[in-house]
């Protein structure tokens, strides 16, 4: 490695993160608009620019902090992008983040120095997004499916406590697609991954329902076999 050679200058990198929610059944990506060109206007997943003393990961929470006010989300990475014309500018690697969190946490958005807005959007009414962020989007998605089936991320979601048709309803917006009761009840409750708590959410419209949480368990269940 020659590090004067002028083939290794100009370049950065970016750190992206998908952040996913479940709100009233809808499945839905947090989207900020850009203040500043590139893409000034445009809707983008959170994101910027990491320093040259941070990891991805520092980069991503002051990134996330900066742009929403939004602290204290776990994430964690699943892709990296390379496409050398991904931004305008100058040649900029992202690495990808996917995480998901409770709806609440954009209230009363107040624009920042470079997003002028934060938005929870419909995965099926996305606006045309900046940078390749729909790529990133689409790949985020694709690994949120699969993570739903191997990892803990559901916890994220319901950290205390649900209903059985509540947890069918979220699975069900993020596969897109309608699951069988019978056969998701079964599936999830024998893959020992959630428990009774023995209370009930009452309902004045319906009989009482039953009241689960997510046990310690390795998350790992198969609802199509």
């Amino acid at each position: 490695m020659d590090i004067n050679d002028s083939r290794y200058d100009n370049q950065g990198l970016h750190v992206v993160l998908a952040l996913f929610t479940v709100d009233n059944g809808k499945f839905k990506v947090l989207l900020i608009k850009r203040k500043n060109q590139p893409f000034k206007g445009k809707w983008i997943l959170v994101g910027g620019c990491a320093y040259n003393y941070e990891t991805g990961e520092e980069a991503m929470v002051r990134e996330l902090n900066e742009k929403t006010k939004i602290q204290n989300i776990d994430f964690e990475m699943f892709d990296v992008f390379t496409n050398p014309n991904r931004s305008p500018l100058k040649r900029m690697i992202a690495i990808g983040y996917i995480g998901v969190s409770d709806a609440s946490i954009i209230k009363n958005f107040s624009q920042t120095e470079k997003a002028s807005n934060a938005e929870w959007f419909e995965i099926d009414k996305i606006p045309e997004l900046g940078y390749d962020h729909q790529d990133i989007l689409d790949k985020a998605i694709k690994t949120l499916k699969e993570k739903i089936f191997t990892s803990t991320i559901m916890k994220k979601l319901y950290p205390d406590t649900f209903t059985l048709p509540q947890l069918q309803k979220t699975y069900e917006s993020i596969l897109n697609t309608k699951l069988d009761r019978r056969n998701f009840r079964k599936k999830l409750i024998n893959s020992n991954i959630i428990e009774e708590t023995h209370q009930t959410l009452k309902n004045e419209a319906v009989r009482p329902a039953k009241l689960y949480r997510f046990t310690s368990n390795e998350v790992k269940f198969n609802l199509y076999k």
